[in-house]
């Protein structure tokens, strides 16, 4: 049987590639999918693959690229000790700056449309990230101009609730109900930053920090699915137009 995704790396600026997942049908709206501290690993790809067989044209930018081009870690000690080393030397600045590149790079793509037959041919592109990914999510939305964004488990974005006012576009938080690394009180400071119905937020009280990665410890499928249930609905709401 045919593999119905159609997927390669691409360069978006010299030094700075992406994976690219296309959709079945060859086109569809545009969705950034941003990364945990990993790297674009396989299970980054998995996840681009997948919102590609649910209609996106997806680019996950490898924003690492300064300092450890196309790393792929995984989850033992060392590797997270690594990436979380790689994830604090990236700036905020540089993050904008990548985010921006990206973001022209997809929504100027020939298959990035609607996709809804009888609907406007406009460009619309969507962010969702995981982890750092999340805060990443958060400043596409703020500075790269995407028409939606979703924010998972995002680590760091209570921090920068200065963008809040930038914020244009709709946003969806997902957050674990025991997070070490997301104490209750960031999850407060970004709802009382976006409440409705500038934002959706919810909490899944049984999942811990990671839980829609499947290749984690962490992962928690019914907290993932409702998520994911959840994400999918609201991008066909903004981004199907």
């Amino acid at each position: 049987m045919t593999d119905p995704v159609q997927r390669e790396w691409i360069d978006l600026a010299p030094g700075y590639a992406a994976y690219l997942a296309r959709p079945p049908a060859g086109r569809g709206p545009g969705l950034l999918l941003l990364k945990e501290i990993f790297g674009v690993n396989e299970h980054i790809r998995a996840v681009a693959d997948q919102y590609a067989l649910d209609g996106f044209v997806v680019l996950a930018p490898d924003l690492f690229w300064r300092r450890a081009p196309r790393i792929e870690l995984g989850y033992s000690a060392a590797e997270v000790t690594q990436a979380r080393a790689l994830m604090q030397a990236y700036t905020a600045e540089q993050a904008i700056e990548d985010l921006g590149v990206a973001a022209r790079a997809l929504r100027g793509r020939a298959e990035v449309g609607s996709g809804k037959v009888g609907a406007s041919a406009e460009a619309r592109i969507g962010a969702v990230g995981y982890c750092m990914g999340g805060r990443m999510a958060w400043f596409a939305a703020a500075t790269a101009g995407v028409d939606a964004a979703v924010a998972y488990y995002g680590g760091g974005i209570h921090n920068h609730l200065q963008h809040a006012a930038n914020v244009r576009c709709p946003m969806m938080f997902h957050y674990a109900g025991h997070d070490d690394n997301i104490p209750p009180a960031a999850v407060a400071a970004v709802r009382e930053a976006m409440p409705p119905p500038r934002a959706e937020l919810f909490v899944y009280d049984e999942a811990h920090h990671g839980f829609n990665c499947w290749a984690r410890a962490s992962y928690h499928a019914p907290s993932a699915a409702l998520a994911h249930g959840r994400t999918l609905a609201f991008l066909a709401t903004h981004l199907f137009a």
